[in-house]
């Protein structure tokens, strides 16, 4: 059964509104450089696929990176994935791009949940950036050296990433909720030399420290030369509490770092220069450690923020985020396009649900980026931003991390506005960008994501990876190379850990792990992970179907259903934690189980019904299926540190509603 239901949709743009995107713009370079008469997006996404190589060439000259192009063909080897190689022979600097302007437009706006407000103009970005790429240089940083990042989503994080990308360093970062052994699982991994860290940070209302946890990582981190740490908590904190071992490696107060009024150089270096190390959740093992390039990164984030955005200059941009989730590089590359970033640290419910809509308000945010988690909580809690602040300037909302349920969509129009373009997107930090992604002269229909992303050749296949129609369930892949195809993990000398990552399962063909629909409409419903779906009586059904009819109920808050082994089958187990005061009885079983048939089928039906006091998450936001199944067969899971709340697998253990 599709979740495609309604008729009509949401929200559709008006003739006005197409011709002043940067895409209706774009289609009429190609127009007059290359003489085709490209009308709408099914077209501009047909030739895109057509000629791949064309079109990441017309981007880049559309987005005018900065580069010293090769006399070379713009793809070699395009029949392999992987093994195409984009823009042989170019050079490039990542920081480069994000920094061509300086002038006194705020680049970065940064509020705290304490209520704090900063501003930076490009150009106090620029002499920054310059300050710390000159401590960095002068501390032996050099191409290839790995800066890792231990810190908030504070402004210092933005230029940290930007002095050693300029140098053409590898930037990877974790946000200070990690522990100890989830820190270690990564830096760990890649031996950086220099560490960035805060102080501490402030959540929910409390601060908690920083500096003892990173004492405990640097006594394991023997790479690491030079900590350089941001005042945060305190504005001159104990810099001691590091420099307790008898290594030779230099602590430094961040205002310290570096040389006042330095000239910014930018190294240039081939486009597949590595640029970040990210990190796959890590939940079953040690992360894998994935290893993107600054070419790909930079013209992937160009298309996806200048396209499909439609970002210029004189938008906001906000995502709230971490620096420990890609959605985070992703917004800093908002600066290619000269806007503003807006960037927020703390618990966006501090002091009340209304924290970011204040702000979004007062800074006049036209793009407003989060997750379906915040939006079902805003929507649980019964607020409603249209009824508290004035949003005359925000014309887009995305969502990503899980899949948007109908309900979701509806909360936005009803709850926040009316008018506005929502695009519920999908793709992961394997490719650092969406698969799936915005379509600023497209409709959004309830329930769906709106269209395979420019240059991105999705497609949705049965086990032999024949394409099924619209409407029929399989797996999501990309059939054709692009340009941000991560360059391996990190230590896989020979490639056989990435290639078994994602191309085993369809050789040549990247499988992304999502279960998925494709629409009639030319968009895409994304129904769960691979790896979670459930298969009662050899029947596939994704997760995320059931979410979807679960938490519509008002007694329940959330949900997390696996498929448990039983009587040589399967059987579907649904947890739930519910709102204060409600008891799982009976009358609530039958509710649930009731809503569930009537809006899918009955083998989605649970077979069984726990109320739990909590969902394990991972610190992302994500929920974590494959733990809990592990937990519930009693198989060990091995990575609680890749979890925001490790303390929750508990309520999952030893159930005799689950025994046999």
């Amino acid at each position: 059964m599709s979740v495609a239901m309604t008729t009509e949709p949401l929200w559709r743009p008006s003739p006005e509104r197409i011709e002043g995107t940067n895409l209706h713009r774009f289609m009429q370079c190609l127009k007059a450089r290359r003489d085709l008469s490209i009308e709408d997006y099914a077209a501009l996404h047909a030739w895109s696929l057509q000629r791949p190589d064309a079109f990441w060439f017309e981007l880049a000259h559309f987005a005018d990176i900065k580069a010293d192009w090769a006399d070379a063909p713009v793809l070699r080897h395009g029949e392999r994935m992987p093994g195409a190689e984009w823009f042989p022979g170019a050079q490039l600097n990542f920081a480069e791009n994000l920094l061509r302007f300086r002038d006194d437009q705020p680049a970065l706006i940064a509020y705290t949940e304490r209520g704090s407000r900063r501003v930076l103009s490009y150009r106090q970005l620029h002499a920054e950036v310059a300050r710390v790429a000159a401590g960095l240089k002068a501390a032996g940083v050099a191409p290839g050296d790995r800066v890792a990042g231990f810190i908030p989503n504070l402004p210092e994080a933005v230029i940290a990433m930007l002095a050693a990308t300029s140098l053409g360093a590898i930037w990877s970062s974790c946000s200070p909720d990690f522990g100890i052994a989830g820190v270690l699982d990564r830096f760990g991994q890649i031996s950086p030399t220099v560490l960035i860290t805060a102080d501490g940070y402030h959540y929910a209302g409390k601060t908690h420290d920083s500096l003892g946890p990173i004492a405990n990582v640097l006594a394991k981190l023997p790479s690491v030369r030079l900590v350089v740490v941001v005042g945060y908590v305190a504005s001159e904190p104990d810099l001691t509490r590091l420099q307790t071992d008898a290594s030779q490696r230099s602590v430094i107060h961040w205002s310290r770092f570096g040389t006042p009024g330095a000239k910014l150089a930018f190294t240039r270096l081939p486009f597949n220069q590595p640029l970040f190390i990210m990190y796959s959740s890590g939940t079953t093992g040690k992360p894998k450690c994935i290893v993107h390039g600054a070419g790909g990164t930079l013209l992937q984030h160009a298309k996806e923020h200048l396209l499909h955005v439609d970002l210029r200059r004189s938008d906001r941009l906000f995502f709230f985020t971490t620096c420990g989730w890609m959605m985070w590089n992703w917004l800093a590359s908002g600066l290619v396009a000269g806007a503003t970033l807006m960037l927020y640290d703390g618990s966006p419910f501090h002091p009340d649900p209304g924290a970011l809509w204040r702000m979004a308000e007062t800074e006049h945010i036209t793009i407003f980026g989060t997750s379906p988690k915040y939006l079902a909580s805003l929507d649980k809690a019964g607020y409603s931003p249209r009824e508290h602040v004035a949003l005359p300037a925000l014309r887009t909302v995305i969502s990503t991390g899980s899949p948007l349920a109908p309900d979701g969509f509806d909360f936005v129009y009803r709850a926040i506005k009316s008018d506005v373009l929502l695009s519920s997107i999908s793709g992961g930090t394997d490719i650092i960008s969406s698969f799936c992604m915005v379509n600023p002269v497209g409709p959004v229909w309830r329930g769906e994501l709106q269209c395979a992303g420019l240059g991105m050749a999705v497609d949705v296949v049965d086990e032999q990876c024949r394409s099924v129609p619209a409407g029929e369930r399989g797996e999501l892949v990309c059939r054709q190379s692009f340009p941000s195809l991560p360059l391996g993990f990190w230590g896989d000398e020979d490639g056989s850990r990435y290639r078994a990552a994602y191309f085993a399962r369809f050789p040549g063909i990247w499988h992304h792990g999502d279960y998925a629909e494709r629409t009639e409409h030319g968009g895409f419903v994304i129904l769960g992970r691979s790896d979670a779906v459930l298969n009662p009586g050899g029947v596939r059904i994704g997760t995320a179907e059931i979410y979807r009819q679960v938490e519509t109920l008002p007694e329940i808050l959330e949900s997390l259903c696996i498929g448990q082994d039983w009587q040589d089958d399967v059987r579907v187990v649904l947890f739930v934690r519910l709102r204060e005061h409600v008891q799982l009885d009976d009358a609530l079983r039958q509710k649930i189980r009731d809503t569930i048939r009537r809006n899918t089928t009955p083998r989605h039906v649970p077979a069984v019904i726990v109320a739990v006091p909590d969902i394990p998450r991972t610190i992302s936001g994500k929920i974590v299926e494959l733990a809990v199944r592990n937990i519930v067969h009693g198989k060990p899971v091995t990575n609680t540190d890749a979890l925001a709340n490790p303390e929750a697998l508990a309520h999952f253990r030893d159930r005799p509603e689950l025994a046999g």
